[in-house]
């Protein structure tokens, strides 16, 4: 009968923090440190290690891309907005007589202030635009769907 092999000694130096990760590791799964790092290193070796390496970026990158999808839509909800209202206010804001117009500037930058600090407050805690909009387009059009159905 032949003797299995028997398992050779590997001496590493590891970081401080990394030592202590695989401690707290082994001590949960009640395993030796040993055992523990020589299935890291195994699994690290792994022909597949490449293959999972691969899956996980591929996960990251399609949430990211997701990511990205959103923000293009939010973005061009804010430039349709943004043209909406500029094209509304150019078509019913008539232009001022000189001295009117200069309590309308002054009117203005209060006004604008208290744009600013209502805008703040409505990207600290509000509920967001692109959240209305979505809310809104789903009750309209179930309101659409209502009124066909009785007609």
């Amino acid at each position: 009968m032949t003797k299995p092999a028997r398992k050779q000694r590997l001496s590493v130096y590891l970081d401080p923090a990394v030592m202590n990760r695989l401690a707290e590791h082994a001590a949960r799964r009640d395993q030796s440190r040993s055992l523990i790092a020589e299935a890291a290193i195994e699994s690290f070796l792994s022909p597949d290690a490449a293959e999972r390496q691969e899956a996980a970026i591929t996960k990251r990158l399609d949430q990211v891309d997701r990511r990205m999808t959103r923000l293009e839509r939010d973005v061009g909800i804010s430039v349709e907005m943004l043209a909406v209202f500029v094209r509304f206010w150019l078509a019913t804001t008539p232009t001022l007589p000189e001295p009117a117009a200069q309590a309308a500037r002054a009117k203005a930058g209060e006004r604008y202030d208290a744009f600013i600090t209502a805008l703040g407050r409505r990207l600290a805690k509000g509920p967001k635009l692109r959240q209305e909009i979505s809310e809104d387009a789903t009750m309209s059009n179930r309101l659409n769907e209502l009124s066909d159905s009785r007609e």
